[in-house]
């Protein structure tokens, strides 16, 4: 007779047979969320059945693209998650990023606008502390480098003009632009990120940089500051 274990052990290998060939023969079309986070801890847990750990992370966290995002530390103390399950969830972070920025990466920036916001946004729309990015670009907007800028609280991440408009001297950069995230969720700019943004204009042009825009971005999609004509 077959102890309870080891039906459970088959029953939990047909299953994900069953998730591949979906996988596969539809190219994952019809996964649901919770079977993508319970295909993948499965690769990490094999001998546990991880469609309820799947599911109770993304009732958590409220969806796929916030787990994703979330702060490993944060995932690791969740039941069942050990270093080995969280690192499976971080590196489809990792590859889904490298695969959004590709065009950011080899293309000028201002032409591949839309690829730029969707590489924002898996990024930074989700984090739970405000977190500030400088994109420098070369004379002909191609990206030199993206940095994080600074990190800070769940509404305030400080941005030091003077640091900034150093760093871009130091990199050759023509150009930046100059992205944040809303914690909140509402990705239209407050009074002070205005402020501020225009003060690093005047400072940066002083040496001939130009800020092409200020971009925030929030649950509820992104603002552009050029756009809303508030630079």
């Amino acid at each position: 007779m077959v102890d309870d274990a080891r039906k459970d052990e088959h029953h939990g290998q047909g299953h994900r047979s069953r998730l591949r060939k979906r996988l596969f023969e539809q190219r994952g079309e019809s996964l649901h969320d919770h079977e993508i986070v319970e295909y993948l801890l499965a690769l990490a847990i094999p001998r546990r059945d991880t469609k309820n750990i799947a599911k109770d992370l993304l009732a958590k966290y409220g969806g796929l693209s916030a787990l994703l995002t979330a702060d490993p530390e944060s995932i690791a103390r969740e039941k069942w998650m050990g270093e080995t399950s969280v690192a499976v969830l971080k590196i489809v972070q990792v590859a889904a990023l490298r695969l959004l920025s590709e065009p950011v990466r080899q293309q000028p920036i201002l032409a591949s606008w839309q690829s730029l916001l969707d590489y924002l946004r898996a990024d930074m729309a989700h984090l739970t502390i405000e977190r500030v990015r400088t994109l420098y670009l070369n004379s002909k907007n191609m990206l030199i480098r993206d940095e994080v800028a600074s990190e800070g609280s769940v509404d305030q991440a400080a941005i030091y003009t003077r640091e900034l408009v150093r760093r871009a001297m130091d990199l050759g950069a023509a150009a930046i632009i100059l992205v944040h995230n809303h914690p909140s969720g509402d990705s239209a700019p407050s009074r002070q990120d205005i402020a501020m943004t225009k003060d690093i204009i005047n400072a940066a042009k002083a040496f001939n940089i130009v800020v092409h825009d200020h971009v925030i971005i929030g649950k509820d999609g992104f603002s552009s500051m050029r756009s809303a004509g508030l630079i």
